[in-house]
């Protein structure tokens, strides 16, 4: 008799049959409430885009999304052994997630916003999946806070790093040349280390490539260290070299083949060149197996902390109607805080100043700060009997939100995309950001920046953001003031001392600008 030939049992399809049934109520709890949040904050999103597609400095994002998800697929083995469960206390990470997007769209900021933005997909999916696997997901979730669009900041100080790293270079070369903030002037001509030379796009890429390889290529926390400052100091070394090369060749070729060259080869060889010597410098000290699994479900079936944590459960259900109710009381409360209007005089003008009196506003190269949405305007140009000349500038707002920000990016002295370039820091003012600008045509000004809003006089950005933060929390209208007291550095006319004098005699500065509002 022959032997009865059982069928063998065929695997489970891959697909989302295949899947645990507490997974696949999970999977699609979290998918609908990723696709509410991405739908509910479509702007922040947009804008961030926007941003990875169209400015070369965030290009490198476009890579970060298929990057998680491939760091998702190679945990994906471990993760379906783990149990997902609703978990309370992801609630309170969303509720922060959210507080820090209000707080961003009460104080104008969009990178709080786009933090907050990307916070709330983590949050939601610690609080639909649990602690267990949010430890096993822990990487890929951090490392999407490379989807924000960040690092603008730097750019000042790097400028002056690089121009700084840059003159020391060309002087030991033997050439001769001086600096003037971020201008070095040679005998081939002047060149400006301006914004895209500062070499911060190249910094941030290298920041994230450096945390994924310090992952996926590192154990030994002493190694990942090591590693990212290489990463970090790398391309702050190289940017300078590159820009001393460029002023270098520039002496044989010229200022003008030199730049078009230099574009060229730092965008498609240079770049590549620094990754590779990066990666050569760190390959032999690599010490994780690349067969490793990337998730060890034994420690964390094995953690007390995680096991105490995974004691917080909550329904899925319930987790996403408390996550919809603190959604709906975000809105309603950043929509009430938009519709804030203070009371304004229908006119303003600017008030006679002792010892002071007005001439017609006629500079030597065109200047005219940008106050985007401000309620009133005004640009006038005043003279002492001592020579002094200051150009005065005054915005003022019934309000502060998206495009009518006092202190928003490219609002101010210097406005983005004119004849108008930054040059360095100015002198140090009281309650004033200084700042030296140098237009087209060589013509020098020196530029202080206040901002008044109640009681509040600052020269910073930030200060100012706070205090408007703190009137849009408790629903208090109250106008908001940008002053520019400005001086052009031509004959017989000294910024410093001009608008020095000019602040003498409006003092105290605060009740001047309130006086210039109606307020006082």
């Amino acid at each position: 008799m022959l032997p009865k030939v059982l069928p063998s049992r065929r695997p489970d399809p891959p697909g989302w049959s295949a899947l645990p049934r507490a997974w696949q109520r999970s999977l699609a709890a979290l998918t609908a409430a990723w696709l509410v949040l991405m739908t509910l904050f479509a702007h922040d999103w947009l804008a961030m885009g926007d941003q990875w597609w169209n400015t070369s400095t965030y290009t490198h994002v476009l890579l970060i999304p298929p990057i998680i998800a491939w760091l998702v697929w190679q945990r994906w083995p471990q993760l379906r052994l783990i149990e997902p469960q609703g978990w309370s206390p992801g609630l309170l990470a969303f509720g922060g997630a959210l507080l820090l997007w209000v707080l961003g769209a009460f104080a104008g900021i969009n990178l709080f916003r786009q933090m907050g933005a990307v916070a709330m997909l983590i949050a939601a999916t610690l609080a639909l999946l649990g602690p267990k696997t949010g430890r096993a997901l822990a990487f890929p979730l951090v490392y999407m806070a490379f989807l924000v669009p960040f690092g603008d900041e730097l750019v000042p100080p790097l400028q002056l790093i690089t121009a700084k790293m840059t003159i020391a270079l060309v002087q030991v070369t033997g050439i001769a040349a001086t600096i003037d903030g971020v201008f070095i002037h040679t005998p081939a001509g002047t060149f400006e280390v301006a914004e895209a030379c500062s070499g911060v796009k190249f910094l941030i890429a290298m920041i994230a490539f450096g945390v994924l390889a310090c992952h996926v290529c590192f154990r030994a926390w002493k190694r990942r260290v090591a590693f990212m400052v290489l990463c970090i100091v790398a391309p702050i070394l190289a940017n300078g070299l590159r820009a001393w090369g460029t002023v270098y060749i520039a002496q044989t070729i010229g200022a003008d083949r030199a730049g078009g060259f230099d574009h060229i080869v730092y965008g498609w060889v240079f770049f590549a060149l620094v990754i590779a010597l990066v990666i050569a410098l760190g390959w032999k000290f690599f010490d994780r197996d690349p067969a490793a699994p990337m998730a060890d479900v034994a420690a964390i079936e094995a953690s007390p902390l995680l096991a105490r944590l995974a004691a917080w459960r909550t329904a899925p259900r319930t987790a996403l109607a408390i996550m919809a109710a603190l959604l709906i009381i975000a809105q309603v409360w950043v929509h009430r805080a938009e519709d804030l209007v203070a009371r304004l005089p229908a006119q303003t003008y600017l008030p006679e100043v002792a010892g002071w009196h007005r001439i017609n506003y006629a500079p030597a190269t065109w200047w005219e700060p940008r106050a985007s949405g401000a309620d009133h305007r005004l640009l006038g140009r005043y003279a002492d009997d001592h020579g002094h000349t200051v150009d005065v500038f005054f915005a003022l707002y019934s309000g502060q939100s998206e495009g009518r920000e006092a202190g928003g990016f490219g609002e101010g002295a210097l406005t983005p995309d004119s004849h108008w370039q930054w040059q360095a820091p100015g002198p140090v003012a009281a309650q004033a950001n200084s700042e030296r600008l140098l237009s087209h045509t060589s013509v020098e000004r020196l530029a202080q920046t206040s901002f008044r809003t109640g009681h509040v006089l600052t020269g910073s950005n930030a200060r100012l953001r706070l205090a408007n933060l703190a009137d849009r929390i408790m629903l208090h209208p109250a106008p908001t003031m940008m002053l520019i007291v400005s001086a052009e550095k031509v004959r017989g006319n000294a910024p410093v001392e001009a608008i020095a004098a000019f602040r003498k005699s409006t003092d105290p500065l605060g009740r001047w600008m309130d006086h210039i509002a109606g307020i006082r």
